[in-house]
Formats: C-alpha cells, structure tokens, sequence
C-alpha cells in the first residue's frame, strides 16, 4: 500500500485542474500545483487557486511552470517529496490544433515526456493522467467501454492525449515500478457550488456552456449550432456531458485506488452515461435560469462526431465512482458563476479573506 500525502498537480490553475484540487484538499492531501496560463492568456496568478484556498480554508503551494522548462521542474522536485503526480496541463482546444499541430504536439507530449523523466529521477512512480474520450475517434458502438478501440483519432488534441497513452503503456512496460491511471473524460461542464470558481476560457468560446452563458448574458448576439441533419431525435450531435466536480472526485477515487492497489495501467472512462442533444442542452439551460438563449443553425463542422456517450461501469466496479449531478445541476452552477463572475476571473485578484496560494 503506497501512503499518499502530497500529491502534485499540473495545469492546476485551469478549469478542470483547479476543481480537483478542491477536492483533495478536501480529502485531507496536502497539494503543489503548477501552471503556465497556456491556457489563460495575459494571466500571471493563480486567482482560481486563491478563490479555491478561500473555499477550503487550506493553502496551496504554486510555481508558474511551463513543462517544457525540464529544469525548473527539477528544482520543483527538488524541494518538495511527491507521492502522486495528477497530469492536467495541455493545450486543450480541438479547432486550434488543427490549425497549430506543432505547437500541440511541442507542448503536449514533450511536456508529458518531461514530466515522466523527472518523476522517474526522483523516483516517484504513480501518476494520474487527464486523458480525453477524443482517443476513441468517431464510435464503433455506443455507449463506449474502455475496450471500444483507440487511435482512429478525427483531431491534433485527440491525438496528443492518444500518444500521450501510448507512451504510459510502453513506459509502464518497461519498467514495473509505474503506477498509472489514465482517466478519459467525456465533456466536463458546470463549476463549484460556491460560484468562485469556474471556467474561464480568454480564447474563442468553442466549448458550448461557455458560449450558451455569454449569449444569455448578451455578450453574443446568438448560439451556433452545427449541423442539425443528425440521426438523432432533433438532428443536433449528442454528447455525454458531466459535472466538473463529479470529475475533480474521480480524481480522488484514482488516487485512493493507486494507493491501496499495484494497478500498472489503467483507463477509465469519467462520464455521465447520458447522452444529451445540444438543443436539449440550450432547452435544460433556459428551464433552469430562464433566459432564453438565441440560436442558429450552422452547417456541420469538419471532424464532428454525431454521437458521443459512456458506459462508466468499469469506474463503478474499481473506483467505487458514479456522477452524482444532472444536467440541471451543471446549469445551474455554470449559471451562478458566471452571473457571479461575468468577466471571469479578476486578472489582478492575487489574495483571498480566509486562505492563500504560497506563490513561487
């Protein structure tokens, strides 16, 4: 049995990020979290980690790293001891990678490789990897199991995080120390109960929660919706859509799993077992906040997948792991911070009341 105390979180200044270190704060770890703002442009403090330490009353430690500085990274391990490394930094937008790949695969997967290099020299073995369910390409089957085949990938991101697992297998092949889950999320939407933390995106609003809540707040004049000739029940692509807190809590449930059992490698899927049409989504959006959410329909996009859900019975067999919020959940929440944050986060917002990031 490894005894997890400290656990290291890359990207944990980001949306996905920032949440899970909510949450094992909450389980009693202690947490390191680095981030170099890829993803957050212009932004040079951790005001998500601030707004998480005023919500737990528990600091944290952060460096602004960039993944590709294996140096500094170094020095990182250097000063802390690691038990578990939780893996979220990438640059995650699917249009851009098709359009920058270089970049994609330079920051991604060197960034990954750089990672395992440096654990490996301070002899820190176990590893919980962000993965995406983009490495399953267009389905075979639905809803799609862990056994669903991978690689067969429509976008650069996709492929990034499929490479990135490939690279975890023979890793882990090669040397029995490794302890690694890889954890392929589906589409993560909603934020905190609280209304302090929340997604954030400074790029084109190409994720749907973000551009529904901008259109409701009149920053847009209206939604796009691609495509509505799908053989779906109204024509719109479905996707599996889950609560970000349901995933910052699989997180803890992998790390509890790595530290009571030698699992080598293992990959699950973190979803909401549903699938959900995205008119559903802008009709469960409007229900839940009443404000009606203009659209129109644009034609299909190139790569776009029709249809898109989990079966995650495999996370509730091992991990003990169900999502425990519905789609009216995630509105609502979604809802509550952005009405409570219409700019996002401060940029300037550095220091909290009642907790503190120990800035590096």
């Amino acid at each position: 049995m490894t005894n997890i105390k400290t656990v290291f979180v890359t990207g944990g200044a980001g949306y996905i990020g920032s949440h899970c270190v909510l949450s094992l704060l909450e389980a009693g770890y202690d947490v390191v979290a680095i981030d170099n703002f890829a993803n957050s442009v212009g932004q040079e403090k951790a005001a998500s980690l601030d707004r998480v330490c005023q919500i737990t009353g528990k600091e944290v430690i952060f460096y602004k790293c960039d993944l590709l500085d294996i140096q500094q990274l170094d020095e990182i391990f250097n000063k802390h001891k690691f038990d578990c490394v939780i893996h979220f930094a990438a640059m995650k937008s699917v249009g851009e990678s098709m359009k920058q790949p270089l970049i994609y695969y330079k920051n991604n997967i060197i960034g990954a490789m750089n990672l395992l290099e440096v654990m490996a020299l301070h002899k820190c073995y176990q590893l919980v990897f962000s993965s995406s369910c983009t490495v399953y390409g267009n389905p075979a089957f639905l809803p799609i199991t862990e056994d669903h085949p991978i690689g067969n990938v429509t976008n650069v991101y996709g492929r990034t995080k499929y490479f990135i697992e490939e690279i975890l297998k023979d890793t882990v092949n090669s040397d029995q120390k490794w302890n690694i889950i890889s954890l392929r999320y589906f589409n993560p939407v909603g934020a905190h109960s609280s209304g302090l933390i929340g997604e954030d995106p400074t790029t084109n609003f190409s994720n749907l929660m973000p551009y529904i809540a901008q259109v409701a707040l009149g920053k847009k004049t209206s939604l796009s919706i691609y495509g509505e000739d799908y053989a779906t029940s109204d024509g719109t692509g479905i996707r599996d859509y889950v609560h970000v807190m349901d995933l910052a809590e699989g997180h803890v449930a992998a790390l509890k799993k790595i530290q009571s059992n030698k699992v080598d490698l293992k990959v699950y899927n973190l979803g909401s077992g549903q699938g959900t049409s995205v008119l559903e989504f802008v009709k469960t959006f409007e229900k839940v906040t009443g404000v009606k959410v203009p659209y129109t329909i644009e034609a299909r996009r190139e790569g776009d997948i029709e249809s898109m859900y989990a079966n995650c019975d495999l996370a509730k067999k091992d991990l003990g792991w169900t999502a425990k919020y519905n789609l009216e959940d995630m509105c609502r929440d979604f809802w509550k911070w952005q009405t409570m944050n219409p700019n996002g986060y401060k940029k300037s917002e550095t220091t909290t009341k009642n907790g503190k990031t120990n800035s590096h």
